[in-house]
């Protein structure tokens, strides 16, 4: 973390100042006024400098970049990552080598880097991000497995006209199972248990 102690005529000045030796804008920075300083009389006897102190703030997202990379390269993987960030929702993006490592078992892994880095992204508090950790285009394969998965326990409720459970899984993964059953009119479903064992039951209507 970087900071500056600047003077100016004014305020406005010293936090000019400030940003233009840190190489920065005013959205990346926290500022603190130490003294506001004064005019004067006629604006030059007594005048007091105002004195700001700038901090340049911690980049939430480049933070769980450094995190991702260090915890993978502690578990023997060589990763490289790519970033894409739409509105409050940021996609982290892992390739290289033994990538099967990080997603684990039907992606428990995966799951579990996710909501670390959910929990870094959000530290600060000063911008809440819904996070996505993916690896190699594995959470598009998941969704299409899910959905077949979705209507072959549809279809087995309903031929045997009695609820099915499915195995337990994280709430973005259930939301899959319940948007692909709401097209049809003849099931419901609902979600029971307690986290982490919540998961859903399939019901024919």
């Amino acid at each position: 973390m970087r900071e500056i102690t600047a003077t100016g005529q004014t305020v406005d000045e010293a936090v000019q100042s400030a940003l233009e030796q840190l190489n920065t804008t005013r959205d990346q920075v926290d500022i603190t006024i130490i003294d506001e300083g004064k005019k004067g009389i006629l604006g030059v006897f007594g005048a007091k400098r105002a004195i700001v102190k700038v901090v340049l703030a911690k980049n939430p997202i480049q933070e769980a970049e450094k995190f991702i990379l260090d915890v993978v390269s502690k578990m023997g993987v060589d990763s490289e990552i790519s970033t894409s960030i739409d509105g409050n929702h940021v996609t982290f993006d892992l390739r290289g080598e033994k990538i099967a490592l990080l997603i684990g078992k039907r992606g428990q892994t995966l799951n579990a880097l996710q909501y670390l880095v959910h929990l870094v992204v959000n530290k600060e508090g000063n911008q809440y991000y819904t996070v996505t950790l993916d690896a190699e285009g594995y959470r598009e394969r998941r969704k299409e497995t899910l959905e077949v998965l979705a209507v072959r326990m549809a279809d087995k409720a309903k031929n045997i006209n009695k609820k099915v459970a499915l195995e337990p899984m994280p709430a973005f993964e259930r939301k899959i199972i319940h948007s692909k059953l709401q097209e049809l009119d003849d099931i419901s479903t609902y979600s029971d248990g307690v986290e982490p064992h919540r998961h859903i039951v399939i019901k024919p209507s």
